[in-house]
């Protein structure tokens, strides 16, 4: 089977020109097939706070009211996607930016409201791989924001670490698919204040162990939950790694069954 990368980037990279152009040089030299995530929420707080709508965070997550819905969907959808379409292209690779509603690619339900009330916020329910396939096979290498559907005419916010790992999983079936989580640290981390603590190897049993003992928390938990689910559902291999190390397959942390 032909071999895929989904690329998803987030942090401080996507929102920072210097950092931002870095990364792009590094993934216009990762070779063969790929598709690139990307989040934006630095920037949609920055642009929330200049139109005068305030962000509300639940546990590190953005609750989506009716305005912030169209903040989200005009960064994410629109300036970062666009910004990064633009620029690959500078860099001689074909991107085409979508986000979930773009050919019916991710189709997604909006969340209950209990326990928490998150607002417009989607959990998926399908990714069209066959679409996505078509796209890779057609020559354009697919840039995806994190806004989907619900089949309705409705857009809802969705976490963009769940769109690379519900993409990986729609085309894991067309593909041999590596799903890599690129950040501004190098790995997960024994030590989070020591860069050179990666923990090279986490599967189910060292999961446990690292969460019992409060090393992995916060946004890493969600991180490396997608990441099993990703590789159960037949996805080849998940890393997570610094954003200067995406065609390194030694680097980072490799997470398996």
């Amino acid at each position: 089977m032909e071999q895929l990368k989904v690329i998803k980037v987030g942090g401080k990279i996507v929102e920072e020109t210097d950092t931002l152009n870095i990364l792009l040089n590094d993934y216009a030299k990762v070779e063969g097939r790929k598709i690139l995530v990307h989040g934006g929420g630095r920037s949609a707080t920055k642009i929330s706070a200049q139109l005068g709508i305030e962000t509300q965070m639940i546990d590190g997550r953005r609750v989506t009211d009716a305005e912030t819905l169209k903040v989200v969907t005009m960064v994410y959808a629109g300036l970062v996607n666009k910004t990064i379409v633009a620029s690959l292209q500078s860099r001689g690779i074909n991107a085409i930016g979508v986000c979930g509603a773009d050919a019916g690619i991710i189709l997604s339900n909006k969340r209950p409201a209990t326990p928490i009330d998150y607002g417009y916020v989607g959990d998926v329910v399908k990714v069209d791989g066959e679409m996505l396939a078509n796209l890779l096979q057609g020559g354009t290498y697919p840039v995806v924001a994190p806004i989907t559907h619900d089949g309705k005419g409705n857009l809802l916010n969705t976490n963009a670490d769940t769109i690379a790992s519900e993409v990986a999983k729609g085309v894991a079936e067309k593909f041999d698919v590596t799903l890599i989580y690129c950040f501004e640290k190098p790995g997960v981390l024994m030590d989070e204040n020591d860069d050179n603590s990666v923990i090279p190897l986490i599967n189910h049993e060292k999961f446990e162990e690292l969460k019992a003992a409060g090393i992995v928390s916060g946004g890493m938990l969600p991180k490396l939950q997608s990441a099993f689910k990703a590789l159960e559902a037949g996805v080849k291999e998940v890393v997570i790694t610094h954003a200067s190390a995406i065609d390194n397959p030694q680097a980072g942390t490799h997470i398996v069954l």
